[in-house]
């Protein structure tokens, strides 16, 4: 059964809220970050990208790194502009776009039920990211960003959530990406922490580097059992998944597509699938539409469109096996639109890109239940949680 548990946040000041909230340390690129943090010394960019305060070409892995990290989050303990709850207490925290909401719980997750698999992924995680994130967590003591999971809609759960949020919000402020973000403060947590605790089990959503991550930075501490990390938990009914797609470069790329094993209908405008099972591609200045068969592999998760397009597209046409470490694959999150593709292969000339139909929650719930993993970059969930509102200190 899936615990939750509350704890002590550090949080800025509501005046400072926008100020201090920042995107995720993974969603940008760090002169993406450095861009975005400056003028801005509130951002909490300075502690989860602490490079943008090194001199432009420090390495990413350098000492520095961690230790400018760690001295910009104690700035922020100390400063007069963040706080410390004096109670654990847990937070409803809701996302608004476009029309689209949705509201979920903001707590702390257990460590021993990720390493047992209560807590169930989907992705496989690669060493050098998971080492950067845990130097960052250990260099800190502190989480300083959660993770976003799901669990199945549950009636008891979403009936207080719903009823927390007619109250006023502690925290409520539109990002610039227009993105709504509200915060409430449950201070009342018991019965809560009951409901979740008849929940089977919870679904890593988006931060698996951040999971392992919270794992080995408790491990190398030697913290006991009762460890624990942030997490925002979702009803699967009310995420959203935008696809995840692709840009190989390779020479000849456009021949090369011509010899998959896929009727490509070309000339089409069509640059987004309109259902599961179809692919589009852009080459040579033209959108074309293909199906992709089924597959003839084993499992659940060989039959998601990410993984049929490895086995009769990626692999045989231009040889890439492994997505996490071949140099000949980008990967295009759904937010950027497929305009980003267009532009990116004119730039690299010999490529093509794929633009995917998105995975859906319940094939993430299906292969996570089987003890599966999806290809890399299989989901890209939009609306992105902000960083720095609520962070984990060990202490």
């Amino acid at each position: 059964m899936a615990t939750i548990s509350p704890f002590r946040a550090l949080r800025p000041v509501p005046a400072l809220s926008s100020a201090v909230a920042s995107v995720p340390y993974d969603v940008v690129s760090v002169p993406e970050a450095r861009s975005m943090a400056a003028g801005n010394p509130h951002s909490f960019l300075h502690v989860v990208r602490p490079e943008i305060d090194l001199p432009v070409g420090t390495d990413e892995h350098a000492d520095a790194v961690y230790e400018t990290g760690a001295a910009n989050l104690k700035r922020f303990i100390e400063a007069k502009h963040s706080v410390r709850d004096d109670v654990p207490t847990l937070y409803a925290y809701r996302l608004e776009a476009a029309g689209y909401a949705q509201t979920g719980i903001f707590g702390c997750v257990s460590v021993a039920e990720y390493l047992d698999g209560t807590i169930r992924r989907h992705e496989n995680t690669r060493p050098p990211k998971v080492a950067d994130r845990t130097r960052h967590i250990v260099a800190q003591r502190a989480h300083a960003e959660p993770v976003m999971l799901a669990y199945r809609d549950n009636p008891a759960v979403d009936a207080q959530v719903w009823a927390i949020q007619e109250s006023d919000a502690l925290y409520d402020f539109t990002a610039a990406d227009g993105v709504r973000h509200s915060i409430w403060q449950i201070v009342d947590c018991g019965t809560l922490v009951d409901a979740f605790a008849a929940i089977e089990n919870l679904y890593v959503a988006d931060g698996h580097h951040r999971c392992q991550a919270a794992a080995e930075a408790h491990a190398t501490l030697g913290i006991d059992g009762s460890a624990s990390f942030p997490a925002v938990l979702f009803p699967v009914g009310q995420m959203r998944i935008l696809p995840y797609n692709r840009v190989v470069h390779a020479a000849n790329a456009h021949a090369a597509l011509q010899s998959a094993p896929i009727e490509w209908r070309g000339g089409k405008s069509q640059a987004a699938p309109s259902r599961s099972g179809e692919v589009c591609a852009y080459a040579n200045g033209t959108w074309q539409v293909g199906s992709l068969p089924p597959t003839r592999r084993a499992t659940i998760a060989d039959t998601l469109d990410v993984a049929r397009l490895s086995e009769f597209v990626l692999e045989p046409a231009y040889g890439i096996a492994d997505q996490r470490t071949d140099p000949n694959i980008e990967f295009v999150g759904g937010i950027r639109g497929t305009e980003a593709l267009v532009r990116r292969v004119e730039q690299l000339q010999d490529a093509v890109a794929f633009s995917m139909f998105a995975t859906s929650m319940e094939e993430l719930i299906q292969v996570s239940d089987a003890y599966l993993l999806m290809p890399p970059k299989s989901t890209w969930f939009e609306p992105k949680l902000r960083s720095g509102l609520l962070v984990n200190l060990f202490d």
